[in-house]
């Protein structure tokens, strides 16, 4: 059940910046280059001011930087139909762009901007590389001290806020008031709209047989004690289910999820081991369910940072046993990964993937994972392949142990020959006969 906060009075913010979300949209200028919050932080009301305000021809030229598109923008400021007004600049796709893409290229219309980087630059490349003049994101109500909490989005936004010549808040009672390096004070805002919408959830998952069976093998590779990272997507909510049994772990991650926090409740993750922030969770974003964000709501047992932070490689190996689980799309007999592209269409992107593979191994102790399905394309092709079909999002050098349905392997310490023969046997059985061949023939 929603924990319901005093509303806090909206009069008791300088009614010079309390506006309608059409008041607050009319003061984004032509040719702004705005920065959308990530995920649950787009704010529904202000983007769809924004959208009408293109759609009458009253605003133009816009550029909109973001990571991991919702309904949210989809249904508004990422509409077809605005694209010669608003230009969306994706820097981690969704199932959005994908859609969007799928159409561009049906209709014969450019593909979606995207800009590369590692999640953990993403604060300075909007503030210094792209230099963003406004913010647009979602905030719990105030506070007495009249500061705002980003609730389930630190992430970039608390970076860009500092930055921004524009920052323009959605309050929404239903935001989560998280704790840590989140707040945003009303003397540098902008504009606050109050619209107290459900936020949106995301659904679990559902688990298949090679889930599971990852889930049981990851978790078998992890001891009581570790720290951990965790992806997002059906292997990482398999490794969560699969940790049950285990005692005193801890969480450092990018992404906190539904599984995580049920590791918090049941007491497996109870962070006494960790050396950096015990005692505490330590996340930069979270999605899930009503009773993931309910669970964030004043938690002291938790607290959300700036991706910088969260995701620097040496922030996350100051904890000892470090354990990041991570999924790919393919691994070539060498152990280089690529985990963004399908063929040559960009699917997602690098994320914190990266970040966190090399932090996690240079923590004492700790353990880089990549998982996959040994196959996709229900079966008719391998993710274990001679040659990646897109870019390495994790160096050969860099991968640590690869796990697919059919066991683990690790790859530190062994020669390109020792990789290969490790990798293809791992492989589903139906594509190892395959994958020697390509081996023996020198790939």
């Amino acid at each position: 059940m929603n924990v319901q906060r005093p509303d806090r009075a909206i009069s008791c913010i300088d009614a010079a910046k309390t506006l309608t979300a059409e008041g607050a949209a009319a003061l984004v200028p032509n040719g702004a280059k705005i920065v959308m919050g990530l995920g649950i932080a787009q704010p529904p009301a202000i983007l769809a001011a924004l959208a009408a305000r293109a759609e009458a021809g009253k605003v133009d030229s816009l550029a909109v930087y973001y990571l991991l598109s919702t309904s949210t923008a989809r249904d508004s400021v990422l509409r077809r139909g605005l694209r010669n007004r608003i230009t969306p600049v994706s820097l981690f796709h969704s199932a959005t762009e994908r859609e969007m893409n799928r159409l561009a290229a049906a209709e014969g219309f450019p593909s979606v901007s995207f800009i590369p980087t590692a999640f953990s630059q993403v604060p300075r490349l909007l503030t210094e590389q792209v230099r963003a003049d406004a913010l647009i994101t979602t905030v719990s109500p105030m506070d007495d001290d009249g500061n705002f909490s980003l609730g389930t989005n630190c992430d970039y936004a608390l970076s860009v806020a500092r930055s921004a010549s524009t920052v323009i808040l959605e309050v929404n009672c239903n935001m989560p008031r998280t704790l840590g390096d989140c707040l945003i004070n009303i003397a540098d805002v902008t504009a606050v709209v109050k619209n107290d919408t459900p936020l949106l959830e995301v659904p679990d998952a559902t688990l298949r047989a090679e889930d599971k069976a990852i889930g049981q093998i990851i978790a078998g590779l992890i001891d009581d004690g570790a720290c951990l990272q965790m992806g997002i997507g059906a292997v990482p909510q398999a490794v969560c289910a699969a940790l049950r049994g285990h005692r005193n772990l801890g969480i450092h991650t990018e992404l906190l999820t539904p599984g995580l926090a049920a590791l918090m409740r049941a007491g497996v993750a109870d962070n006494s081991q960790k050396n950096l922030h015990p005692g505490k969770s330590i996340f930069t974003f979270a999605m899930g369910d009503r009773e993931l964000y309910d669970f964030l709501d004043g938690n002291e047992a938790l607290e959300t940072y700036p991706v910088d932070y969260v995701n620097d490689p040496c922030v996350i190996a100051r904890n000892d046993r470090m354990v990041s689980v991570n999924a790919t799309l393919q691994v070539d007999l060498h152990g280089a990964c690529n985990s963004e592209c399908v063929g040559a269409a960009q699917y997602s992107a690098s994320g914190g993937q990266l970040d966190f593979v090399r932090g996690a191994f240079a923590s004492r102790g700790g353990k880089s994972i990549i998982a996959c399905h040994s196959t996709a394309a229900k079966g008719t092709v391998s993710r274990i392949v001679a040659h990646l079909d897109g870019p390495v999002t994790t160096p050969r050098n860099d991968t640590h142990i690869v796990v697919t349905e059919h066991g683990w392997t690790d790859l530190k310490g062994k020669t390109l020959e020792e990789r290969s023969l490790a990798l293809i046997s791992i492989a589903h059985p139906d594509f190892r006969e395959q994958l020697e061949r390509r081996h023996r023939d020198g790939l």
